[in-house]
């Protein structure tokens, strides 16, 4: 079992870092134009919505949430040393991942019964979903089983991911931990190392200057009546292949 424990929680977090680094590296210096989502929003608009919009929000609020209790621990537990406060962070962090496991499903779904979606779909888009949906099955799993996630993860797992980040790794309490928390653990590092060569792989390019660059303001200089008119002397000339 000590063979088990040191190489899921000892290797493969710094053999899926190393991974994650080259690979993005690699991405970004061969084929950076193609760092994207490849949105199949032309074949198929619907389903995408209903899947994509609990998706992205759903991610984006559990990952934050994993993200400070990693990085300020102490303040997480402060917060949480209020009851009322404890309950509306756990069940926050529920409702964002209920709405994150909707968008899995029907992303896979749509991926899977959409015949033009299914032509664009490649093994790794299938291989990334069902992880995502595993891994989002064991958290929420691990939200109602093992209750005040957010406490035992900034005062026994932060720990340890620190040690790993020190590069003087502790795993006793990762150990400790029960079965579901070790495998969402490992399902973790996995999503890591082969983020890198998936269409997640756009969030590390999201456009998010656009939420600080100044205002772009529009103005038509000509009357769009009159452009649009199609009688118009405008759009009464003939185009020219040149």
């Amino acid at each position: 079992m000590n063979t088990f424990d040191d190489f899921f929680f000892i290797a493969l977090p710094y053999v899926a870092a190393v991974v994650f680094l080259t690979g993005t590296f690699y991405q970004y210096r061969t084929v950076p134009f193609k760092i994207s989502s490849l949105s199949s929003q032309f074949f198929e608009s619907e389903g995408l919505f209903w899947g994509s919009v609990p998706f992205h929000a759903g991610m984006g609020v559990v990952f934050l949430l994993h993200l400070a209790a990693f990085l300020f621990p102490n303040a997480l537990l402060s917060w949480n040393s209020h009851p009322v406060r404890l309950i509306i962070l756990e069940m926050t962090g529920f409702i964002f991942a209920i709405g994150l496991l909707t968008g899995c499903i029907v992303l896979l779904i749509r991926r899977t019964l959409n015949a033009r979606v299914r032509v664009i779909t490649t093994w790794m888009d299938v291989t990334v979903e069902l992880l995502l949906l595993a891994q989002v099955v064991l958290g929420c799993t691990i939200a109602l089983e093992y209750r005040w996630g957010s406490s035992w993860f900034a005062s026994d797992l932060s720990p340890y991911l620190w040690s790993l980040v020190k590069f003087n790794p502790h795993t006793d309490a990762i150990k400790a931990m029960p079965v579901l928390v070790k495998w969402h653990v490992i399902g973790a590092f996995l999503i890591l190392g082969i983020l890198p060569f998936t269409r997640l792989m756009h969030i590390l390019v999201a456009p998010l200057h656009y939420l600080f660059r100044p205002y772009q303001l529009v103005i038509w200089n000509w009357d769009r009546k009159t452009i649009n008119d199609p009688e118009s002397s405008r759009n009464n000339r003939e185009p020219k292949n040149t």
